[in-house]
This record gives structure tokens, sequence and C-alpha cells, in this order.
């Protein structure tokens, strides 16, 4: 989580690859894809302010930095979002998971990409592995301590 975000790449990005809202993951996919050395991330991300829950998201990492291409559409302060990785792949792994994916359930997108069994639950939602199940919980920590919300589970 040492990474930052690249506001200007991520704008430029998004513009590129013609990023649309609420299409993270295909965002993402496009953007790895496009970005020579990049990492696909998926994740949660958080900020400020609702859904006072973390989001199932995804990036591209380059390095030390994070470009997220739907940071446009986020409408957030930059500084005021926090990302937390589950799963990392390169693009060759990513290309060949969404082709074996297409070709084992062509009816099914293959976005998001989770990984292998068996798969955590939280709350009444089935997620990906246990690396999903720990991002997810530190997510949930971060969004309860900038949103000043109880642990109670009311929101």
């Amino acid at each position: 989580m040492n990474k930052s975000l690249d506001e200007s790449l991520s704008q430029q990005v998004a513009e590129s690859i013609k990023s649309k809202a609420k299409t993270p993951f295909e965002n993402a996919y496009k953007a790895a894809l496009a970005t020579e050395g990049a990492r696909y991330v998926q994740g949660f991300v958080v900020f400020t302010g609702q859904p006072y829950k973390p989001v199932e998201h995804a990036w591209i990492e380059l390095e030390d930095v994070i470009i997220d291409p739907t940071f446009p559409y986020l409408q957030r302060n930059p500084h005021n979002i926090w990302y937390f990785p589950a799963q990392s792949l390169t693009v060759k792994k990513l290309k060949a998971i969404i082709e074996e994916s297409k070709e084992d359930y062509p009816e099914d997108d293959p976005l998001p990409v989770y990984g292998a069994t068996p798969y955590e639950y939280y709350g009444d939602l089935m997620l990906g592995d246990q690396e999903y199940l720990t991002a997810y919980k530190a997510a949930e920590v971060k969004c309860q301590e900038i949103n000043n919300l109880d642990s109670g589970g009311n929101n």
C-alpha cells in the first residue's frame, strides 16, 4: 500500500483507452494492455464519504505508482482515496486467464478475475481467495477510520 496514485497519468491513460464510468475491471484490463510494464491489480478502493464501505475495484501499477483509469469518474480528491490490492497479475498471465475464461464460460464476463478456490466469504457475498479477504478487512478498517464509523455494522 506504499504506492501513490499518479493523477495525471491516470487521466492520460483514461483518455487514451476511452475508459467508462462504473467499469473499473474493463478499464484496468484495457490500460494494462496499452501500458508497457504494467501489472493489472484487483482489490478495493476506499474514500471518504459514501458508500462508507470498501468498493471492489481494479487499476494498474507501474513500478511505484498506481494508475487508475477509472479515477476521473470517482470524483474524489486523490488524497482521500486509498487502494488495497488483493491480486496482481502480469499482462501475460491476465491474457491467459481471460482466454481460458472465455473458452470455459463463454456466457460469463471474464472480469473480475478471482484467485484460487476455496473462496472466502464476507457478509453475504462470496469473494476471492484469502488475499481478497485480507485486503477487504484492511480496507474496512481504513474506511471506518476515515469516516469515523463505529464497527457496529449499522452502515
